[in-house]
């Protein structure tokens, strides 16, 4: 919204009286704290289970299982309450929920306590989420679209803050320290996350806010209303599949690369290449978002999801520590991108509680995703990262159907369908609006 904006409710308000880096930041660190930490310090902590804590590799499978079915359970809250996105309260405790599962893992050598508390755990962090992305989607939808960016590049910095921690506490300490750590830092993220403002309750359109010679919205014609709704379906079924095939891929590679490197590597290598893989996520969904300045959504994330099949073969199919640096560089650039662009284009599409349903299906893959490479580690993890690159190109394919007769000008909401030219130097000013782009 426009600093002139004379309404004093919504987002209005707050985009007069906050700046947009400090909502930025508070998103920044509530995704670095539910993503980057209660997620992703696993995958660091993992080895040290396996030779301190005698975990085994289909064990540790079925732990990272339970999170993901503990992310999906989040997820569909996200779907079918939407009223608790939108709650602070809701927020808060699922931070306090967080920072205590991770303190409690060390506390017990019960594998049905562990597997409880991963499953916990996934379902606040996905809460976290939906309620962060929602948050960014509305309140900065008329910003420019590297803010949200950034933000999302919280949880490239939670997984380099936890994966440093866990690579200096490797040498000095054990898995239950590990565990400890994690749960300190993710208490530490909260406190600025504490504040976010989540996505705001709809409101219906005031009829002083439209022009005088405007119809209600209620006698628009019939293919007006549909213009932003089931005309959108068959792109967003196309963007789901993607997505949720990502979701496979990517969470094999996610929970066992630090593993599958150190079966090759020295230990250091794995844990290095983990915080590696966090300090490329960084700054990478606001790179991605530059390009879209002059590719379209669908492209870019086709190309994203083609380098990350690339990053995800090359300890399997090389080896060594140059292979495994490149990869780390390559995984990270790619995996937060592809998130923020899949969520912007469903957002872009209007397909109703899109964030949610997208989450949704990316939570189902990541509960395949480790169910379908066990298996295959009875011969050590490679054979599972060329399984999770093969997914991914699946999930490419998925993509590059997207970009056949994509709606890249969409009318803007509550307003009629206008046959009119856009004007051409207009760019995309958020993660859910639309834009001008080549393919």
């Amino acid at each position: 919204m426009t600093a002139a904006a004379p309404r004093p409710h919504a987002t209005g308000s707050w985009s007069v009286r906050h700046s947009p880096w400090t909502h930025v930041a508070q998103a920044a660190a509530a995704l670095g704290a539910g993503m980057g930490v209660g997620r992703f310090v696993y995958t660091p902590i993992l080895p040290l289970m396996h030779t301190q804590a005698g975990l085994s590799a289909a064990t540790g499978a079925n732990l990272a299982t339970a999170n993901y079915v503990g992310y999906l359970i989040g997820a569909l809250a996200g779907t079918f309450l939407p009223r608790l996105m939108r709650s602070p309260a809701v927020l808060r405790s699922c931070l306090v929920v967080l920072a205590v599962s991770l303190a409690a893992m060390p506390l017990t050598h019960a594998t049905g306590a562990w597997l409880l508390l991963r499953l916990c755990a996934g379902v606040v962090s996905a809460v976290i989420f939906v309620i962060a992305v929602s948050s960014l989607l509305s309140h900065l939808r008329d910003h420019p679209a590297h803010l949200p960016g950034w933000a999302f590049g919280g949880v490239g910095a939670g997984i380099a803050l936890s994966g440093s921690l866990v690579l200096a506490l490797r040498t000095i300490a054990d898995w239950q320290a590990a565990w400890w750590a994690s749960a300190g830092l993710s208490a530490l993220l909260a406190l600025p996350a504490w504040f976010l403002r989540p996505e705001p309750a709809p409101a219906s359109v005031p009829a002083t806010s439209r022009p005088a010679t405007s119809r209600p919205v209620t006698s628009r014609p019939a293919a007006e209303r549909r213009a932003s709704g089931p005309r959108t379906h068959r792109w967003f079924t196309a963007l789901f599949a993607s997505y949720t095939l990502e979701g496979v891929g990517y969470i094999i590679a996610g929970t066992f690369l630090v593993a599958a490197i150190e079966q090759s590597s020295p230990g250091w290598i794995g844990g290095g290449a983990w915080v590696l893989v966090g300090l490329a996520a960084i700054p990478s969904s606001a790179l991605w978002a530059g390009l879209g300045r002059r590719w379209s959504r669908p492209s870019l994330l086709l190309a994203a999801l083609g380098v990350q099949a690339v990053g995800i073969a090359l300890p399997a199919l090389i080896g060594g520590v140059a292979a495994a640096l490149i990869s780390a560089v390559l995984f990270g650039a790619t995996f937060i991108g592809v998130s923020t662009l899949a969520l912007a284009t469903g957002a872009h599409l209007r397909f109703p509680r899109a964030v949610a349903l997208l989450t949704a299906g990316y939570s189902v893959g990541q509960i395949l995703g480790p169910l379908v490479a066990t298996p295959l580690l009875r011969h050590g993890y490679h054979q599972a990262l060329l399984l999770a690159a093969v997914v991914v190109l699946a999930s490419a394919v998925a993509a590059a159907l997207l970009r056949i007769g994509f709606p890249h000008h969409m009318p803007a909401l509550g307003h009629p369908v206008v046959r009119a030219e856009p004007a051409p130097d207009r760019q995309s000013t958020g993660l859910g609006t639309a834009e001008a782009r080549t393919d």
